[in-house]
C-alpha cells in the first residue's frame, strides 16, 4: 500500500461491494485467549524445538501472545513428565497446553480437561535420513556446482546480523543444497515455529487432491455448512478460498481498516479460542461477493484445510497421517509437526513446526512444478497458479498475493531484492521461504520472533548478495 490515499480507495471499493450485515466480536476474555496462545507457544518450543523455556518466553511467539501482554502472566510451570505447560494469569485463569501425539502442542479449552479428539502417532515410511542422499535424506556431499561456495556461505552469514535472531538459513540452487547455517540450539532437523508459511503447505495438500481429481479449482467448495437453504456461500469456489478471496466476514489485523479497539479479531481467535476452527470459519457470514476482494484472513486457509479433511476422511483414510504419507514421504520430510485445534483440525494457517531443510524440500517441489523423482504430485501448472496474482487482489490494486503464496510484486519499496518472478511462503516473525524460478534458487530463513523488526534488513542483504552470485537460468 503506497499511501493513505491508496487505503481510502481500497476501503471505498470494499464499502461499495459490501453485502450488508454486522460483525460479531468473538466471545471470551482476550487475556485468557492470550494465555492459551502463550501456553501453546511455550509448549511447542520447549518440547518440539527443544528450546529453553526462559529463552522462549523472551523471544518467541509474539503473534498469538504479544510481548507487551506478558505482564498478565503471574506464573509459568513446565511439566516435563506430562509434556505440558501451565500459564497462570492475573485474571485468575490458568491456561494449559500439552503435547498430543504427533499433533504437537494443543491448548486445552477453558472448562475442559483434555482435547476432544484421540491423538495419534504418525511415522514416516522413509529410511533413516542419515542413510539417504539429499533431498530424500540428509546426506549432503561437498558442493561442487557452478557457484562460488565460499561466497554463498558469506552471503548466508549476512542473514545473522545483530538483532535479527535468525535461527536457520538454507540455500539451494538447481535442487542442490549449497549452503546452510544454524543458530544456537538449532540444527538441520530442529522443527521451528514457522507461522503462516503453513498456508503455502495448505495449498500443497489441497493441490494433491486437485491432482487426484477430488476437487477442481473452479467448482463451488462443498463445505457442509453451506449446502442447505439456498445459502449464498455455496457459490464460493475452491479457487476463491485459495486466493484469499472468499469474501467471508472474518476480521484480521492486516485488514486496511483494522482497529484493535474494536475487539479481539477472528484471525487470532481460531488459534486461541478453543473452538472447532473449521466450523467457526465455515459459519462466518458473507461480506463481499466471492472472488471480488482480496483480504489476508485466516478463515480461508482453514476452509481449505477443511476441504482436505473432508476428502481424506470420505475415503476412510487417517486424516492426521495424510500429510506425511501423501506429501512428506514423497519429498524427504521427516521432522514436520502439524498442530491442531482441540478438535483435531490442522491449524495450518500458522501452527506448524518444520525444519528449514524441510521447507527447502517443499519449495523445490514448486520449482519442479510439482514433480519429484519423475512422479507428479501436484497438477501441471499448479506452481503457475499459486504464483499468479489473484483477481480480487489485482482489483484492489495490490497484485501481491497468489494462491496461499505471496508475490514479489507491488510497490518497489516493498519488494525484496530478488526478481519479480519470485514468490514466497511467509510467516509472522520474519519467516520466509523464497522461490526464485529465474535463478533456480530457494532461500529459507527462520528466526525467533524478537528479531522480526531487523530480520528483513538482514535477509535483504543476503538476497542482494545472492543475486550477484547466482546467474539467471538459461533459456531452453
Amino acid at each position: 500500500m503506497n499511501s493513505v490515499e491508496d487505503a481510502v480507495d481500497i476501503l471505498t471499493r470494499a464499502k461499495a461491494l459490501d453485502l450488508g450485515g454486522n460483525y460479531d466480536i468473538p466471545p471470551g476474555d482476550p487475556i485468557s485467549h492470550f494465555g492459551a496462545g502463550f501456553a501453546k507457544v511455550l509448549c511447542s518450543n520447549v518440547f518440539l524445538a527443544g528450546l529453553d523455556s526462559t529463552f522462549v518466553a523472551q523471544h518467541n511467539g509474539y503473534f498469538t501472545a504479544p510481548y507487551e501482554d506478558r505482564s498478565h502472566v503471574t506464573d509459568i510451570r513446565v511439566d516435563v513428565e506430562s509434556r505440558s505447560v501451565h500459564v497462570a494469569l492475573d485474571n485468575g485463569v490458568t491456561r494449559t497446553a500439552t503435547i498430543c501425539g504427533s499433533q504437537g502442542a494443543v491448548a486445552i479449552p477453558l472448562e475442559a480437561d483434555d482435547v476432544f479428539f484421540t491423538p495419534s502417532v504418525v511415522r514416516s515410511t522413509l529410511p533413516p535420513a542419515a542413510t539417504q542422499q539429499w533431498p530424500l535424506g540428509d546426506v549432503v556431499d561437498e558442493y561442487r556446482g557452478p557457484l562460488d561456495h565460499k561466497a554463498i556461505a558469506n552471503a548466508v552469514d549476512l542473514a545473522f546480523g545483530d538483532g535479527s535472531m535468525t535461527s536457520a538459513v538454507v540455500v539451494t540452487h538447481q535442487g542442490s543444497l549449497v549452503a546452510e547455517r544454524y543458530g544456537d540450539g538449532v540444527d538441520l532437523t530442529t522443527p521451528l515455529e514457522s507461522w503462516s508459511m503453513g498456508k503455502s503447505l495448505t495449498a500443497t495438500l489441497l493441490g494433491l487432491l486437485v491432482h487426484e481429481g477430488k476437487y477442481a479449482l473452479d467448482q463451488p467448495a462443498p463445505i457442509p455448512e453451506w449446502q442447505s437453504g439456498g445459502d449464498t456461500r455455496a457459490s464460493i469456489r475452491v479457487a476463491d478460498i485459495v486466493q484469499m478471496s472468499s469474501g467471508l466476514r472474518f476480521r484480521a489485523m492486516m485488514d486496511p481498516d483494522y482497529d484493535p479497539r474494536e475487539g479481539y479479531p477472528d484471525h487470532l481467535y481460531v488459534y486461541t479460542g478453543g473452538v472447532d476452527a473449521y466450523h467457526y470459519a465455515a459459519t462466518r457470514p458473507q461480506q463481499w461477493p466471492p472472488g471480488q476482494v482480496g483480504r489476508y484472513r485466516n478463515g480461508d486457509p482453514l476452509l481449505a484445510n477443511y476441504l482436505v479433511r473432508l476428502a481424506v476422511e470420505s475415503r476412510g483414510e487417517n486424516y492426521h497421517a495424510f500429510p506425511q504419507h501423501a506429501l512428506f514421504d514423497q519429498i524427504g520430510v521427516r521432522s514436520a509437526v502439524l498442530e491442531t485445534d482441540p478438535f483435531g483440525n490442522f491449524l495450518l494457517n500458522g501452527y506448524e513446526f518444520i525444519s528449514a531443510r524441510d521447507w527447502a524440500r517443499l519449495a523445490n517441489l514448486y520449482l519442479q512444478d510439482g514433480v519429484v523423482a519423475g512422479k507428479r504430485l501436484l497438477p501441471e501448472g499448479w506452481s503457475e497458479f499459486v504464483s499468479t496474482p489473484a483477481p480480487g487482489w489485482i482489483a484492489d490494486g495490490r497484485p501481491i498475493y497468489g494462491g496461499f503464496f505471496w508475490l514479489n510484486r507491488g510497490p518497489r519499496a516493498t519488494r525484496m531484492p530478488v526478481p519479480e518472478d519470485a514468490y514466497f511462503m511467509a510467516g509472522a516473525g520474519g519467516q520466509k521461504t523464497i522461490i526464485v524460478p529465474s535463478r533456480d534458487l530457494v532461500v529459507v530463513r527462520i528466526g525467533h520472533f524478537s528479531g522480526a523488526a531487523k530480520s528483513q534488513i538482514s535477509l535483504d542483504q543476503t538476497l542482494s548478495a545472492l543475486m550477484e552470485l547466482v546467474p539467471e537460468r538459461r533459456s531452453a
